[in-house]
């Protein structure tokens, strides 16, 4: 007992006379205790040391020294080396956190009591280890170059497990490479797991392999700004949050997920969304908002997501890249077909600017669909679908479907699509035989059944959401069965911007009515109408071409449904279309026509002193039909350069030399109803 005593007067006189640290430790955690702020030190019953009100048993403590190191306040260091870690706590917090160590599996539990926010810096390096923090206070949790493999869990499964339901901030520190795999087994719900809200910060790397669910889970928001993210693969998605998703810049690369590449849902679905809140404060909307950054991702699971929110996308700017690969499914539990999808918001979604690529190859797969109203604002966009329709019956999968869908039941049946938006349900039925709304995929509108209509219904439904395009550059391309390129299933309105569909079905359709107020518009069907509205349909400015299949004369560049009496307006603009106009249109501004036309063949069109040319593609509807504000004058066979637009197949403000001038009549619409809009 006197040696401890006179060990202890040597260090209180060491530390006093010198700006020194003590360093008290006990197993392989170590307090430190900085000169200036210790203080009085008490030593009671002869067992208990007090030092900045943290206490130790004297028969715990492993070992004291005293020397020159600088401590951070408020920070606690664990460093992983194989099989075993090491704790340095510093001492303004010590009286507040119990680290417990077993091998490499470290678990810090933090006082109720605590009222400061604690930085844990993780380094280091382990095969079988592992990071648990329980408390109450938010924190910081910095990935200093630590490589964690969690192999026989203690405490938790996850690689690291926050159980700690407030503000998390992820710092993953610059230049530095972090790897996170979870264990095999277990009930974790991500290898990195957060109770709360994450916040990832600074410019290093984070690599995660998610192996019982998903690989990156919080309980509330996901918020990231210049850290790299890799999820090489998870049994679940890649990202799954609550509240809301916020991505500022950084990247975000997601591979080989069992489920959704990035997942925002809404927290409390019993009281619903909060909708978006002034700086998010206690937002709960499911939204997702991606400003900058860049977005990798590839799904290959069965009617995987590769973006989903159960509230509202917008997207601002940055870079997204997405490619989903599986096919439809049939749903058990809501006894529908599912299929994939690269962007999908059960919402709204808003696109103001940015780069987004979507390839989708499965069956029944799309490139972005909202249930709410989509607005496209700015930004380059390039869908591409090559999959086929999904059917089900219910008890038997036929993927890629190409038989008769005349009377299949839409529950049972998914079709790719490029971009679509709203919803369309029905609230009663009494159906004729045709199918839902007598019309299969790449059918008719009420009243018409399959390719080109028949059949009939007196369904009634209702239309919510819609579609508006205002801006931006637009590609959408569907190979596959039945793919339609761009659909809404309410109203669909275009103001401005580029936009250029090829498409198998019907390449631009709506639900309801139609209208082209502005822009440059190339629609192409390849079997069927290239313009189809299941309302009134308007040509009111802007620039269209329009290409319908050159089948059967039962298609249309230009549809309308005129079997529950809407029609086909041509009130302005410049139009230049492949196939026969509706009939009993309203040409309120004259069109002409020509009896046959060249295939890929460039035409150019004079309209006083603008000039447009556009090439011809190998295949379309029999008749040339053009419109414009006085009669224009037509050319085949010319040489043509000038702004480009639809990626080569058109210019503005043309030059053109060579060909032959195409003789033109006056286009009467023919009256009397024709097939119904598609589906």
């Amino acid at each position: 007992m006197k040696k401890i005593y006179s060990l202890l007067a040597v260090l209180l006189l060491t530390i006093a006379a010198t700006a020194q640290t003590l360093n008290v430790q006990v197993g392989n955690v170590t307090y430190q205790f900085p000169s200036a702020d210790t203080g009085d030190m008490t030593f009671t019953d002869g067992t208990t040391l007090t030092i900045m009100n943290k206490e130790f048993t004297i028969s715990d403590i492993t070992g004291m020294a005293v020397d020159d190191s600088e401590v951070t306040a408020s920070t606690i260091s664990v460093v992983y080396d194989g099989t075993s870690a090491s704790v340095t706590v510093a001492g303004d917090i010590a009286q507040y956190v119990t680290p417990t160590i077993s091998g490499a599996h470290v678990s810090i539990a933090q006082s109720s009591d605590l009222a400061t926010e604690i930085t844990y810096n993780l380094s280091g390096e382990s095969g079988d280890g592992e990071f648990y923090m329980e408390g109450k206070y938010k924190a910081t949790i910095e990935l200093n170059g630590l490589t964690l493999t969690n192999t026989t869990p203690v405490y938790s499964g996850a690689a690291i497990h926050i159980q700690n339901g407030k503000r998390i901030k992820v710092k993953v520190v610059n230049g530095t490479t972090n790897t996170l795999v979870d264990a095999a087994s277990g009930e974790q719900k991500g290898c990195l797991y957060i109770k709360g809200h994450a916040e990832f910060a600074q410019k290093g790397t984070l690599n995660i392999v998610g192996n019982v669910k998903h690989g990156i889970k919080t309980g509330e928001y996901f918020t990231i700004k210049n850290s790299v993210i890799n999820v090489t693969s998870a049994v679940g998605d890649g990202i799954n949050c609550s509240q809301y998703f916020l991505m500022e810049s950084g990247t975000i690369t997601i591979s080989g997920t069992g489920d959704d590449g990035i997942q925002c849902d809404i927290d409390d679905t019993e009281t619903g969304s909060t909708g978006e809140t002034t700086d998010h404060e206690d937002e709960d909307s499911g939204n997702m908002y991606i400003s900058g950054g860049t977005i990798n991702i590839t799904c290959d699971a069965t009617a995987a997501k590769g973006v989903k929110a159960e509230g509202d996308i917008r997207i601002e700017d940055g870079t997204i890249t997405i490619k989903t690969t599986g096919d439809g499914t049939w749903d058990t539990d809501d006894l529908e077909t599912k299929a994939a999808c690269g962007i999908s918001a059960d919402g709204n979604i808003t696109i103001k600017g940015g780069t987004i690529d979507i390839t989708s190859s499965g069956s029944g797969g799309k490139g972005m669909k909202c249930d709410g109203f989509m607005t496209i604002d700015d930004g380059t966009i390039t869908i591409v679908t090559s999959g086929g329709l999904y059917y089900n019956n219910g008890t038997t999968e036929n993927k890629n479907y190409t038989g008769d869908t005349d009377n299949v039941d839409s529950d049972y049946y998914s079709s790719p699509k490029g971009i679509k938006a709203g919803l369309k349900t029905e609230v009663s039925s009494s159906r004729a035989p045709g199918g839902p709304g007598g019309g299969g995929p790449g059918g008719g509108g009420p009243g018409g059944g399959g390719p080109g209509g028949g059949g009939g219904s007196s369904s009634n439904y209702t239309y919510s959401g819609g579609l508006e395009i205002n801006g931006g550059t637009i590609s959408v391309t569907t190979s596959g069965t039945n793919g339609e390129g761009i659909e809404s299933k309410n109203t669909l309105v275009v103001n401005g911007g580029e936009i250029i569909v090829n498409a198998y079905d019907d390449a631009i359709n709506a639900a309801q009515d139609m209208t082209i107020n502005n822009g440059y518009v190339y629609a192409k069907s390849s079997s069927n109408d290239g313009l189809d509205a299941n309302g009134d349909l308007y040509i009111k400015g802007g620039v269209v071409f329009a290409i319908c299949t050159g089948s059967n004369n039962a298609e249309k560049s230009l549809d309308a449904n005129t079997e529950e009496s809407h029609k086909l307006y041509i009130q302005g603009g410049v139009l230049f279309a492949l196939g026969d106009l509706e009939s009993g249109a309203s040409l309120t501004q004259s069109c002409y026509s020509a009896s046959s036309w060249s295939k890929n063949t460039w035409y150019s069109f004079a309209v006083g002193s603008t000039t447009y040319a556009f090439k011809t593609p190998s295949s379309g509807g029999s008749k040339l039909v053009v419109s414009a504000s006085t009669q224009p004058t037509v050319k085949s066979g010319v040489t043509a350069s000038g702004t480009e637009i639809w990626g080569g197949v058109g210019y503005t403000d043309a030059t053109v030399s060579g060909g032959t001038t195409v003789s033109l009549s006056s286009y009467t619409s023919s009256s009397g109803g024709g097939p119904g809009g598609g589906w």
